[in-house]
């Protein structure tokens, strides 16, 4: 596989890392930063990638796949420097959050081999889910972005491109809701009185256990739940108290007011 990477951040370096680790050649990738103390990073971080400052054809030159992997706010410039060297067959992959294909082909001069794909961060270590979305017409001509962001961990397609806007809501910003959560069990303890050592690891051995649980089982999340919680026990008291304050559905709200968000920021982008 011959990629180049149009930014040099945690997310394009991590994926980066994850195709070397797979056993992809290092020679055979390439990166462009224009950060200069972010390429001595990357020189540490990935050896052997090619690293460059600017897009320029030379960057691009017999590379399958070219990986938007800048902050939404810098895409559009990226792209526009990216318009003039980029061949009719190379396949684009963006994973910038909120920024739609129309706008994307658009800063591309009219590119139309684009795949949008929603990693979340889990994916700097191996283990995160991405979401993607092609064009139905262009779909099979695709799976190479799949195979990237395979390296990183689970990946989904989706029929329509308006579902990335609840796929950022839901898997996109999630990893913050399980540390916000996390962090409050972990405060939880140490209000109780453990010491901050043993109430980050059982708040951390909590996490890890109930999730592989629910892997493991057949059961659904309300099932597990209720296998938990024993009548009048101290389980049924802690939830009755967050029932109490309707926890279920604020959080379920904030779910929705990310996905609302999500859309005005393509709103917002697509005016660039």
């Amino acid at each position: 596989m011959k990629a180049t990477f149009i930014g040099g951040g945690n997310m394009g370096s991590a994926i980066v890392g994850a195709l070397i680790a797979r056993g992809e050649l290092a020679g055979e990738l390439r990166i462009i930063e224009p950060s200069s103390m972010q390429r001595e990073r990357l020189r540490e971080r990935v050896p052997g990638v090619a690293l460059h400052e600017v897009a320029d054809a030379h960057a691009l030159a017999g590379s399958d796949i070219v990986v938007l992997a800048v902050k939404p706010q810098q895409i559009a410039q990226a792209c526009r420097e990216l318009a003039s060297h980029l061949a009719v067959s190379q396949l684009v992959l963006s994973i910038a959050a909120g920024v739609r294909c129309a706008d994307l082909s658009r800063w591309l001069g009219g590119h139309a081999r684009i795949v949008r794909a929603m990693p979340n961060t889990p994916a700097l270590v191996g283990a995160g889910i991405s979401v993607l979305y092609a064009a139905r017409e262009i779909r099979n001509d695709t799976r190479i972005a799949e195979d990237v962001l395979r390296a990183c961990g689970e990946t989904l397609w989706c029929e329509r491109e308006e579902d990335l806007d609840a796929v950022t809501a839901v898997s996109g910003s999630g990893p913050a809701y399980v540390f916000y959560f996390l962090e409050a069990l972990e405060q939880a303890a140490i209000d109780l009185g453990l010491s901050p050592p043993i109430a980050r690891r059982l708040a951390y051995a909590t996490f890890d256990g109930s999730m592989r649980l629910a892997r493991e089982s057949s059961e659904s999340p309300a099932r597990l739940r209720e296998n938990v919680t024993s009548k009048g026990g101290t389980t049924a008291r802690a939830l009755e108290t967050m029932d109490a304050t309707d926890m279920r559905m604020h959080f379920i709200d904030a779910v929705n007011a990310a996905a609302t968000r999500a859309a005005e920021l393509g709103d917002a982008f697509g005016k660039a």
